[in-house]
């Protein structure tokens, strides 16, 4: 069976969020009124300084809206996924305001790639700055925090639940951070429906007992030290049922770290910016500290791991000066890699496929497709400084 066969029996649940995102320029200055006639402010520190000289006085900065487009923690890593060939089902806050069962329009293209979508809400909103060196999402998420253990049960009765998580090789679950009832909704799986599940049988496969969970926080940098603790202690009831991965930025990495007094990057040279290795290494001590099966921190210059299997791994991604969208490269790079986690690769290769498929995405400013993922990994671009 070819690559995307097998790619093809892997069945994929992802939820819950579901963000409509202003992709946004900061504008500083300007040789004319037409509407593309400016510099944009190029990085955050230029930003911080311009937000800083105005303590005191007044600052009036312009924000140009480049696009409006479907976005989300959930949605891009689902709409990643269906790209790269997986049967997508996604559950989540992508339904129409007044009318909440019922796609929103702007999801019209996301929905194309998935095999099921379930609308349980309406989406909430981000203004997504964009700069050379990152961006800042100023998030407005009001509208997600319906969304609980107990009216995914109300919508949808907890048999359906059960028959739609039966049949899923990968459970992708993310945005803990900003919508209140993530947490209620793992322990929701962990009581009523991981225990009821049968055992997977994929086609060319032995029997696998255990699925996949791919849990992302997304910057749980507000949220208190309790609170994390509290969210790892429910993540390893998780892992009693399923191989949890979480997946973290470096900045992510070094909050969970604090929270847990972990002392991940307590042996970097320069805990800002760990080499590599410095990287792999802490990610083997937070998957100790946490007991899950597998922790990634990506920062931006590729991502290092470990797992049950594998002390600690580093692979060089290939970065990029000036990417085309930066929004949604941290999803790109959960859906590369949890799919190749899912197909069962070695963790190298994971890594690998996790930031070819972010460096495709940031050169292109779209999802890739399988064939695009592969030509990118049989001719890695070298990093750019």
């Amino acid at each position: 069976m070819s690559v995307a066969g097998r790619l093809t029996t892997i069945n994929a649940l992802v939820g819950f969020d579901g963000f409509i995102d202003a992709i946004i320029r900061v504008v500083d200055a300007r040789a004319s009124m037409a509407p593309s006639d400016f510099v944009p402010i190029p990085t955050i520190d230029a930003l911080a300084r311009r937000v800083a000289a105005a303590a005191g006085l007044s600052a009036n900065m312009e924000l140009v809206v480049h696009e409006e487009r479907f976005g989300g923690n959930g949605p891009l890593m689902a709409g990643a996924l269906g790209s790269l060939s997986l049967p997508v089902t996604y559950i989540g806050g992508v339904g129409r305001p007044g009318d909440e069962r019922t796609l929103h329009p702007i999801y019209e293209p996301f929905a194309r790639r998935c095999a099921k979508v379930y609308p349980v809400s309406a989406p909430a909103f981000t203004d997504a700055l964009e700069f050379d060196d990152g961006k800042l999402m100023l998030g407005k998420p009001g509208n997600l925090q319906g969304i609980t253990w107990a009216s995914l049960k109300s919508i949808f009765g907890l048999p359906a639940l059960i028959d739609l998580f039966a049949s899923q090789r990968l459970i992708g679950i993310v945005n803990w951070t900003m919508m209140g009832g993530v947490q209620g909704i793992w322990q929701g799986l962990c009581d009523e429906v991981l225990p009821k599940l049968p055992v997977l049988h994929i086609p060319g496969h032995m029997p696998i007992v255990r699925r996949r969970i791919f849990i992302d926080l997304a910057d749980p940098a507000k949220r208190t030290d309790p609170d994390i603790r509290s969210a790892m202690a429910t993540l390893r009831n998780l892992e009693a049922h399923a191989d949890v991965t979480l997946g973290l930025n470096l900045a992510e990495a070094v909050r969970i770290d604090r929270a847990l007094n972990s002392g991940a990057f307590a042996s970097c040279r320069h805990p800002s910016s760990p080499t590599g290795q410095e990287v792999a290494s802490a990610a083997e001590v937070l998957r100790n500290a946490t007991g899950l099966s597998c922790v990634v921190i990506h920062p931006r210059s590729g991502a290092g791991a470990s797992d049950s299997m594998t002390a600690a791994a580093w692979f060089d991604g290939p970065m990029v000066a000036k990417p085309r969208l930066s929004t949604g490269a941290g999803d790109h790079f959960n859906a590369g890699f949890a799919l190749a986690q899912a197909a069962g690769l070695p963790l190298e290769e994971c890594l690998a496929a996790g930031t070819a498929t972010s460096g495709a995405y940031v050169r292109d400013a779209e999802s890739p497709t399988l064939a695009r993922l592969c030509e990118m990994l049989a001719a890695l671009p070298e990093p750019q400084a």
